[in-house]
């Protein structure tokens, strides 16, 4: 308890934040200050310790004071990073078009009812981490008009969304998927803007709850398909099992007619997915359950496979007992699937990348970049960084790597927070940053080539 006070206290939140703080350890088993190194928690085989119950979640919240000037994120020798534009409002994902352009998808979530008092004193204490700014409701276009690594074209792309996050082109179509709905534009390349009404692929679960608003969204390779991320309505369960209705799943969605299925339930909250290079296998990063202790449950990187149960809401990490959940299901607890690799408790992995560029140096090449935005109910602090997962045989082949930090400082103050990533037409490593409001590119440092400043 007292590490997550001396948290609150260190980022200056008003004195009702710091009792909320304490208030949020006097649970069931008390505040755990105790958490375990994060890095046992990294990889095939994670250390999972007994879960805690609460009353009130324990909460950590690192206070956002932004870049300030000249400030960047910081990257290993032999890398370079800086920003490629700024002044977004709560830049989420990003999406590269094949002429280069770049296409940054601002926005939030839809307010969320309130069921229980807790969900007042959570939203409260997150809203000082940034999770509560405006919704823009938009896609915004960068363009370098001469290809001199400096993107002096802006425009806004598309207006009057409803919290998208998932973008894909197939052909002339550009599909969004909003909260609620897949919606189709048609696009035409080097198009700067699209104005013309979209018509609706398929609806997606949406509200009232719309617990988890994101959906993550990728084509199939021949275009046939769409893939997408649906998460859960809940933390586990408790808005009742109805509410989960073809949630926590991934949809797998015809792109001519609309008609859906299941392709593969039980993920919490699939926030990303990526096709791997080798050997063309879909794979997500996730974002698993609370309210069980600082190090349970480590949120993943996995291979998805079709038909596959991976546990949600009734077992985690496999086959392990979430106790919560009343009735429980033994038979699909029988079946389901670990996760091929953990990332650690609480990380948040919000974006993902494989990366098939030249740019960076080729130990990156084939590997998985993951964007994780960061904890608010652990202590210490977890996350806040872009780590690297080296890839061999189409399978992870080694311990995450930090690539790029620095969002977190030692006084628990969040420069920014890291979200969606994409790889440029260049081979670039891009990076939502959606509390510092900029989109960072991350190159090879060349000798005597300093990138432009961001427009």
């Amino acid at each position: 308890m007292m590490h997550a006070l001396k948290i609150a206290r260190s980022s200056k939140l008003p004195r009702l934040a710091i009792l909320l703080a304490g208030v949020a350890c006097l649970g069931l088993a008390g505040c755990d200050d105790q958490a375990g190194d994060p890095k046992v928690q990294i990889g095939a085989n994670p250390v999972l310790p007994a879960l805690q119950q609460y009353l009130m979640p324990p909460m950590a919240v690192a206070k956002v004071v932004g870049w300030g000037k000249d400030k960047t994120p910081v990257v290993p020798q032999g890398l370079q990073v800086h920003a490629l534009a700024t002044g977004f409002a709560h830049p989420r994902s990003l999406y590269v078009l094949p002429n280069g352009d770049v296409l940054v998808v601002e926005s939030n979530g839809p307010k969320a009812p309130i069921y229980r008092p807790k969900d007042i004193i959570t939203g409260w204490v997150q809203s000082f981490a940034g999770a509560k700014a405006k919704d823009a409701n938009r896609i915004t276009l960068l363009r370098d008009t001469k290809g001199d690594g400096s993107f002096d074209l802006r425009t806004v792309f598309l207006d009057h969304l409803n919290s998208p996050f998932g973008v894909a082109l197939v052909g002339n179509d550009l599909f969004v998927a909003n909260t609620d709905a897949i919606v189709r534009y048609p696009y035409q390349d080097g198009q700067t803007s699209i104005t013309v009404p979209g018509t609706k692929l398929t609806d997606l679960p949406g509200g009232p709850i719309d617990h988890h608003w994101t959906k993550a969204l990728l084509a199939s390779p021949d275009g046939s398909k769409l893939y997408v991320g649906v998460g859960s309505n809940s933390n586990i369960g408790e808005n009742g099992i109805g509410a989960e209705y073809e949630r926590a799943a991934v949809w797998e969605v015809d792109r001519a007619s609309g008609a859906h299925r299941i392709y593969a339930s039980g993920i919490r909250n699939p926030t990303g997915l990526q096709w791997e290079p080798e050997t063309g296998k879909l794979w997500a990063i996730a974002n698993e359950r609370d309210e069980i202790g600082p190090d349970l449950v480590p949120d993943y990187l996995t291979s998805v496979k079709d038909g596959g149960f991976y546990g949600w809401p009734y077992s985690y990490y496999g086959q392990h007992l979430d106790p919560r959940i009343v009735p429980q299901r033994p038979d699909l607890v029988a079946s389901a699937i670990a996760p091929d690799y953990a990332l650690s408790s609480h990380v948040a992995p919000l974006g993902v990348a494989m990366y098939t560029g030249t740019d960076l140096p080729a130990n990156y090449r084939g590997g998985a970049f993951v964007g994780e935005h960061g904890s608010w109910n652990r202590t210490p602090l977890n996350g806040y960084k872009v780590v690297f997962v080296p890839f061999s045989g189409g399978r992870p082949s080694g311990p995450a790597q930090d690539v790029v930090t620095g969002f977190l400082d030692a006084d628990n103050h969040a420069h920014g927070r890291p979200v969606g990533l994409a790889v440029d037409k260049s081979g670039g490593l891009l990076i939502a940053d959606d509390v510092g409001n900029t989109v960072w590119r991350v190159s090879s440092a060349r000798p005597g080539l300093q990138p432009k400043p961001a427009s």
